[in-house]
């Protein structure tokens, strides 16, 4: 039997992660509208997630996969700073980024959605060997660069 593995989180942080949900950006809205339901692949998504002394805008336990959008305050230095420091936190976790900028969400989520699919086709078990996809680990891709489309 293969145990759910847990993450540790600051619990002070669950109910400002219940209002951030209440109150998401339309880029969020958009993009969950997407993830939710299983609609992606299969794969269970979560949105303003705690982890350590953090909240992901998504989260795929399964995949151990964190898909966070960039609005225009993460185009200042120190914002971009603090990302990164945050972003390298989480990932010593074992969990793998994905970051679009606003922009992208609202502008070709076409190409967002493909970026996503692309990166789980990518670093999953073929689903034609779906009796080892329990059992097989899923390859780690370090993805630190920012997807940019042509808008």
């Amino acid at each position: 039997m293969q145990y759910r593995k847990i993450y540790p989180y600051n619990p002070k942080l669950k109910e400002l992660a219940r209002q951030l949900r209440n109150h998401s950006t339309l880029s969020e809205v958009l993009l969950w509208n997407q993830l939710k339901n299983k609609r992606i692949m299969g794969y269970d998504f979560h949105r303003q997630k705690p982890i350590l002394n953090y909240i992901l805008d998504f989260f795929c336990h399964e995949l151990e996969l964190a898909i966070e959008i960039d609005g225009c305050s993460h185009d200042f230095e120190e914002a971009y700073k603090k990302d990164k420091s945050r972003q390298e936190e989480i990932e010593r976790l074992g969990i793998v980024f994905l970051r679009f900028d606003d922009l992208q969400v609202k502008k070709n989520m076409a190409g967002v959605l493909q970026t996503i699919e692309g990166w789980i086709k990518e670093h999953t078990p073929n689903p034609s060997q779906e009796g080892i996809l329990k059992s097989t680990p899923l390859k780690r891709g370090i993805m630190k660069m920012r997807f940019k489309y042509e808008l």
